[in-house]
């Protein structure tokens, strides 16, 4: 299984500027690969338990390259759970997710 990535964009009061240039960024690097429909970034808010909650985006296998540009770290794929799509086509879903219930 091919290697996600995630990065943190902290608060969610304060998330929104960052993750306008992840987007700029992504959608850019989409465009120069095609438009693949594997290449797909993912939000969630997460507290793991903590009081305060963060925002952490979330970078499919095919969108290594934006990934590694934008400074974010190697993970497991993500639980669908809560995610929702920032950038990338809405078949992501399906191809990246494909046990997710519909």
């Amino acid at each position: 299984m091919s290697r996600w990535f995630s990065k943190s964009l902290g608060d969610p009061l304060l998330a929104g500027e960052p993750l306008t240039l992840l987007e700029g960024l992504f959608r850019a690097a989409r465009a120069k690969a095609g438009n693949s429909p594997e290449m797909a970034l993912f939000v969630r808010q997460e507290s793991e338990g903590r009081l305060h909650c963060e925002v952490r985006a979330y970078f499919s296998p095919a969108a290594a390259g934006v990934a590694r540009a934008a400074g974010a770290d190697p993970c497991d794929r993500p639980s669908p759970a809560g995610l929702s799509l920032v950038a990338g086509a809405p078949e992501a879903w399906g191809t990246l997710f494909p046990d997710r219930p519909a």
